[in-house]
Order: C-alpha cells, then structure tokens, then sequence
C-alpha cells in the first residue's frame, strides 16, 4: 500500500508544469539546510510513523544541479514486540549523498533528488547498520537572497543486509529490507554573498538594409551607414557597425570587443555570449555570405606553443557558438597565438588589447 501511495505522490510532482522560465543568475554558493522529518513506518517494523530531523550541507553547481552530505537521527516510538521479544522504541540515524535536478531556478524552485547511504537501526533486541536508498520531488521557496524554505516527498528503501543474527529484528518479524515514506520540512541558509551576472554591453544594430537609391548631386556628403565611405563609393551599404572596410566601403575585419573567457580555458564567460549574440544577429542580418575566419590571439603570457593552442580553441569556440546562433555563412576559425600583437605587451593594458577575436571576411 505505501509503494502503491508513494508512487502515484512522486509520479504526480513530476508531472506538474513548468510555470516560469530559469533565472538568468546562476547562484553557486555552499549553504546548510537543517529540516524536521515524518517518516511513514513500513508495517514490516511493528512499530509507529517516525519523527526526527537533520542537517544537510550542500553546494549549487549551476542552474539545474545541487550536491549535498545530509545527516539525520529518527524515532520510531514504541515497537509492537512479538512473543518473546523485548519492547521498547526504535531509532535509526545515518547519512545520505544527494543529488537535485532543479526544473528551474525561480522564486518558486521544483526538483527531483536521488539519495544513497547508510544508517544504523536500533532496537530493543540490537543495532544492525544497513543501506538506504532515496528518491523523490520537492522544492524551495525564496523568502529572501539568505533564506529559503524547502519541502520535500521521498521513497525510502532501507536494506539491513541478511539480518540472519538470531531475533535481532524479532520485534519486525526479522525483514531485512523496508519501504517507507519520508516527508521534509526545513530551511536552506545560502552562505556568502551572491554574485550577480555581468551587466551585458549594447551592441549596436546594424542600419536597415535598404535598396541602392538612385545616386544624387549630394551622395559625396552622405555616408548611411557610417563606415567612413560616403554613398557615391560605397559599394556594400549597411557595413556591419564597428567593422574596418576598404576603398569600396566592403567589410574587412571585426574586432569583437569585450569578449572574453574563463582563465586558462576556452569556456566563453556569460558576458562573452551576450556580446556573440549580438555579433549573430548583425551577421545575420547583413545580406554579404562571405566566408569568414575567426583569429584567436593572445597576449606574450606563456609559451609560443601554449598560446598557439589556446589561441585555437579559444577561435573555435566563437567559431562554435556563432554557428549555433544561426550564422550562415562558411566560419573557419584560426588560432595565431602571440604572433600578431597590435598593442605593447610590455604593459597590462596592451596585454589586455591583444588577447581579442577578430572575424576576417573572405573576398
């Protein structure tokens, strides 16, 4: 009966819908959660429901996972001690390693978590130490940035082993496994400060592409789409903002600023991919399909040879994720390392110039 109950609980959660969208903030702080629990005794321990509690230390990977070491301590009350057996309460105390899978993270946060462990029951009759296994749904409800309430629903399966010791369990007619229901009520306390998202850089749209106008008197005045060719010269209107072009007004090269990666690594920051998908949208936008070439260079910090390897897994993962963003055009990224310095890395400041991307269009 109480698998046939936690089944349809669990199974129901699950099936709830999704009713906001994932906070953009990816909050990645330790924190500790102390919790009351209910426990619904499995018949097998002839004894009442369970009531206790614990505390679990935890830490939140990224938007959707939380890792976590729970302790917790349970009474089960006065046993229903058969013939010959002693009476008296049980208890059982112990530890799980859980993982959640947060749905979304909002104000409102469901998830589901799976647990395994140990724990040792006591009884009238002795202790015997056994493993538990849990899984089940719950969530969390921000009351404010340091404080959260949570609530969870979970199958237990606890297995003591063989528990052949003669009349250790006499009191639960000597099972050596139980299924049993565990309701959670606490608190999570995040600690240390949250760090908020990077403020993300406007980038400039692309003007309107509109039809060559029929030429006039003044077009030598006139340069719409400010890449400094006037109209009468300017053979590619609509030039990509920001981008060198030549004598025709076509583009050259972009140099995208601001786009930066995680130390040592080709992992794009959060801010990196807001600045891309604005660089995506005026690709896309702009009706020239050229071939293009994302150059990775870096700053003099490290071997020639380090850097020429970062320089090109740094230059394919823009390659990468402009690609992802719907860019058409034919990207072949390219890493060039230290080789092309365009500032002085003697100081911090040319350092920081000359680790860049830049797209090179393909005449």
């Amino acid at each position: 009966m109480i698998k046939k109950y936690l089944t349809t609980t669990i199974l129901a959660t699950l099936m709830m819908p999704v009713l906001a969208q994932a906070n953009a903030d990816v909050d990645t702080r330790w924190y500790v959660a102390p919790y009351g629990s209910f426990v619904l005794a499995d018949d097998e321990r002839n004894s009442s429901d369970g009531w206790g509690g614990g505390l679990a230390v935890g830490k939140m990977l990224n938007e959707h996972f939380n890792v976590e070491l729970k302790g917790f301590y349970q009474d089960y009350g006065r046993t229903s001690a058969p013939l010959g057996a002693n009476s008296g309460s049980t208890n059982m105390a112990g530890g799980t390693a859980d993982l959640q899978y947060y749905f979304f993270r909002d104000k409102f946060s469901p998830y589901a978590v799976v647990g395994v462990g140990g724990a040792t029951t006591s009884t009238p009759n002795g202790d015997k130490t056994g493993f538990i296994g849990e899984a089940g749904v719950g969530a969390t409800y921000e009351i404010c940035d340091g404080f959260f309430l949570r609530s969870d629903v979970r199958y237990r399966y606890n297995n003591n082993f063989s528990n052949n010791n003669s009349n250790i369990f006499a009191n639960n007619s000597n099972s050596s496994d139980f299924n049993e229901m565990v309701v959670n009520v606490g608190f999570v306390i995040p600690l240390g400060e949250k760090v908020e998202k990077p403020t993300p850089q406007r980038i400039e749209q692309p003007a309107v592409v509109r039809p060559t106008p029929t030429p006039v008197a003044d077009c030598s005045t006139k340069d719409d789409d400010h890449d400094g060719v006037n109209n009468c010269l300017d053979q590619c209107a609509g030039t990509i903002a920001g981008a060198k072009v030549d004598a025709h007004g076509c583009p050259i090269s972009l140099e995208i600023k601001g786009v930066q990666f995680k130390h040592d690594s080709a992992e794009l920051t959060p801010n990196a991919k807001v600045i891309l998908d604005g660089v995506a949208k005026s690709l896309i936008a702009y009706p020239q399909k050229n071939d293009l070439e994302v150059q990775g260079h870096t700053s003099s910090e490290g071997t020639d040879a380090y850097n020429l390897r970062l320089s090109q897994k740094r230059s394919q993962s823009v390659a990468t994720y402009l690609k992802h963003k719907g860019v058409s055009n034919k990207l072949t990224a390219h890493g060039y390392g230290e080789s092309h310095p365009i500032a002085d890395n003697s100081t911090e400041a040319g350092k920081e110039r000359n680790r860049r991307v830049e797209l090179i269009w393909i005449q």
